[in-house]
């Protein structure tokens, strides 16, 4: 470890120097002896190195989602050259070329921050040993080796032995106790990152080797991090515990407000904004308008979750645009308003549906209604009609009781005469 830390003695001085400025700082708060001062100093020292990558986080975050988009093309062309392994890179460089991708720009902000950690492994380790390293003179030297961190001292390591922590007046116990904390939190840290960004910010549609490359790094980062973490000092722990939590609030911040399309995280953002642009009847802010723009752009192409934020928008009589803004949609008002009409009326001229007593009732009294206007209507001088012959009539009431018990009605077969 020694041998690849001097590899990076380079800036071994730039940081030393980081460290000095920011420790007088503290030091005059806490004092230039304290763990706080040194401990802050570190913690400082991630700040600024992360500000710094923030373009290169910027570039990894494209990179990777255009990895992503490109996998199921990587697919299709190792299944077309899986025996030609060759043409198959050939294929996969053309592809990169085409579209603009590089495979490594996922990795930039690693790399970059690469150096600084092996620098300040060097300087805490120069600590460690007594030696003087960059601009940290001997005064200094002393005034770190005094510094202990939760009873820790600053250049300790949960490996050293228990002469090595009497000699930076600390105890074994303590020690380890802290390391093993740290080393728990940086792992865990580790794992809640990479599983939110595995559970909420992939896309769920397409199944694709490069998910289960990230299910699998899952597992592996926090164990070689728990691994490494006994062979480091107290001060690179924190450096490393640090830039965790930073790249933790880091991708939260990105899921939250500029999700992969196709993911959880979108669905949820697509909600969000969809309620947002719904009440004020525009878009908000700069990110907004060139989600917005974005969706418009694809057409088509668009998922399930863009396509149900379309239509959220045509419902609420908005049309997206273009170039990412909001405007009211009188067609869509007016189909929406003549929809609502159209439902109103209907609703209207549908009659209430009655029980069968009230049909029963009902189709009773307009035949009552029927029979009292047929009388009424015959003139009253209107003489009586010739009775009919006795072979002939039949009287009413019999007929009636005969269709109430059951008889056919209308005229009857004669009986046979044989039977007479």
């Amino acid at each position: 470890m020694d041998t690849i830390a001097s590899l990076f003695s380079f800036i071994t001085t730039p940081v030393s120097w980081v460290i000095v400025q920011f420790h007088s700082v503290y030091g005059a708060i806490f004092g230039p002896d304290t763990g706080w001062a040194w401990g802050l100093s570190i913690v400082s020292l991630v700040i600024l190195i992360r500000i710094c990558l923030i373009p290169l986080f910027v570039k990894q975050i494209k990179a990777t989602r255009a990895m992503q988009t490109l996998q199921p093309e990587m697919k299709k062309i190792q299944e077309r050259y899986k025996n030609d392994r060759q043409r198959q890179s050939e294929e996969m460089m053309k592809l990169y070329k085409e579209t603009g991708t590089n495979p490594l720009s996922s990795c930039l902000p690693i790399l970059a921050q690469s150096p600084f950690f092996f620098a300040l492994y060097h300087v805490l380790n120069s600590i460690a040993s007594n030696d003087t390293v960059g601009v940290i003179n001997d005064r200094l030297l002393e005034s770190a080796q005094k510094a202990h961190i939760f009873g820790a001292p600053l250049a300790a390591k949960f490996t050293d032995s228990s002469d090595k922590v009497e000699a930076l007046n600390s105890s074994l116990i303590d020690v380890r106790v802290v390391t093993a904390i740290m080393i728990i939190l940086m792992s865990l840290s580790q794992f809640y990152t990479q599983r939110q960004l595995m559970t909420k910010n992939v896309d769920t549609s397409v199944k694709t080797p490069f998910m289960q490359q990230q299910k699998m790094l899952m597992y592996v980062f926090p164990i070689i991090f728990a691994v490494f973490g006994i062979n480091f000092p107290v001060g690179v722990l924190v450096y490393w515990l640090t830039t965790n939590v930073w790249t933790m609030g880091q991708q939260m911040y990105v899921i939250h407000n500029n999700p992969t399309p196709g993911s959880k995280a979108q669905a949820a953002y697509l909600e969000r904004l969809s309620k947002s642009v719904s009440k004020h009847g525009k878009t908000r802010g700069r990110g907004e308008r060139a989600i917005v723009k974005a969706i418009v752009a694809k057409g088509r192409d668009r998922n399930e979750y863009e396509r149900k934020f379309v239509n959220g928008l045509n419902k609420a009589g908005l049309a997206a645009q273009a170039d990412g803004t909001v405007i009211k949609s009188e067609s869509t008002a007016a189909a929406q308003a003549e929809d609502v009409a159209s439902g109103a009326a209907a609703k209207r001229q549908q009659p209430k549906r009655q029980s069968k007593s009230q049909r029963q009732s009902g189709t009773a009294k307009a035949a009552g209604e029927t029979t009292s206007l047929t009388k009424s209507d015959e003139p009253e001088d209107a003489e009586p009609a010739a009775p009919a012959k006795k072979d002939n009539a039949k009287p009413a009431g019999s007929t009636r009781s005969k269709a109430q018990s059951g008889q056919r009605k209308g005229p009857q077969r004669p009986k046979s005469p044989s039977k007479k």
